[in-house]
């Protein structure tokens, strides 16, 4: 009896984690996109040319993971055909803790995303967590016999038919808008300018030996008085870390314009590669820029080369001055391109995909 409680609370803790899991990704399939990316070219430099040729399809790939560590888990609530349930699981564990692993030891990806921005791990917290999977779904491996499914074979299907539908709608959704839950510093109420500074300064805690004994102290003891320096950390080193720390905005004319750029009432438009924004909805945002001149200053940040944006902001008339960015920094700021910021001294107040691109009203609202 002991032995069947066990086995339902680990596949319980192990579905729900799971489902967690795709669920934050889901919110913000970009966001797993970008980690694919990143963790195929360093595979293209590290192991083989081919992984490059998988980098266009970061995204299918990403949400196919993403959808089936959903089903995966609704799978395991349910004690459905966990023999196979189990295989796919443990398959899916390993191929992910060799991920972790290889990030952590070799500090390539130095986040991988496993929860999203909603829980940033290291990577050497995101292979910890592995290791604990690969126990729990290791026991349910061995354990994988015993399992009797809660609902009948048909219904069973049904419910997860159902989950992977209503996972790729969200998804896809969450594409063709903007993440339902914004989980970054850039999100509608945050002070961009706020979180470039540090929550905290530093705290130090130094180690000094005194008599043949270490002696720890909040304060830099005297060798006068006979203590002999050893060592020193910062306890508190996750509040002296801004949130937001790679910010940066430029020009040739202006040169660093970081600082300007959060003053007053901006209205961004934003696009870290203008040769593969989508140009359908540009004749609705250049009118509502026009729309709103006198009342918002509008300028432009993009990581594109300056032909290519001069190129792009003649075709549509974009009369705003425009500045350079990190093109990853960009996609943190707004997953879309082109996407639309309105800030007012720093602080976020609308953020709009380009499928979504507001009245000038809308707009007009959000500054009164």
């Amino acid at each position: 009896m002991k032995v069947r409680i066990l086995d339902k609370i680990v596949a319980f803790l192990v579905g729900v984690l799971f489902i967690f899991s795709g669920l934050v990704k889901l919110d913000d399939p970009m966001g797993t996109e970008i980690k694919m990316g990143e963790y195929f070219e360093v595979f293209a430099n590290d192991f083989a040319h081919f992984f490059e040729w998988l980098v266009p399809f970061s995204m299918p790939i990403g949400m196919f993971l993403i959808v089936l560590e959903i089903v995966l888990g609704v799978a395991l609530l349910l004690h459905y055909r966990m023999k196979i349930t189990a295989w796919v699981l443990g398959l899916l564990i390993v191929f992910f803790t060799f991920l972790t692993f290889y990030s952590a030891f070799f500090n390539k990806v130095t986040d991988c995303g496993c929860f999203g921005d909603a829980i940033p791990l290291t990577p050497w917290q995101s292979f910890g967590k592995d290791v604990i999977l690969i126990i729990l779904i290791g026991y349910l491996f061995w354990r994988k016999d015993k399992f009797q499914s809660y609902l009948h074979e048909q219904s069973s299907v049904y419910v997860l038919v159902a989950a992977t539908i209503i996972s790729i709608y969200t998804g896809v959704y969450a594409i063709n808008h903007l993440p339902p839950i914004d989980f970054r510093p850039y999100a509608v109420g945050e002070n961009i300018a706020a979180n470039m500074l540090p929550e905290e300064q530093p705290v130090f805690e130094y180690t000094f030996e005194k008599d043949g004994k270490l002696i720890k102290s909040s304060s830099y003891l005297s060798e006068k008085e006979g203590y002999t320096y050893k060592s020193h950390r910062i306890t508190n080193e996750d509040k002296t870390i801004p949130r937001i720390t790679d910010y940066n905005v430029w020009n040739e004319e202006t040169g660093d314009y970081t600082k300007q750029s959060l003053e007053g009432t901006r209205l961004f438009f934003i696009s870290y590669n203008v040769q593969d924004a989508d140009k359908e909805h540009m004749t609705q945002i250049v009118e509502l820029i026009n729309s709103l001149e006198g009342e918002v200053t509008t300028i432009a940040i993009t990581s594109s080369s300056t032909a290519n944006f001069e190129n792009f902001r003649h075709t549509y008339q974009l009369a705003a001055p425009y500045f350079y960015g990190d093109a990853t920094v960009l996609k943190a700021m707004i997953r879309s391109n082109p996407g639309l910021m309105l800030v007012r001294d720093g602080t976020v107040l609308g953020k709009w995909h380009y499928n979504d691109v507001p009245t000038a009203d809308e707009v007009e609202l959000l500054l009164q």
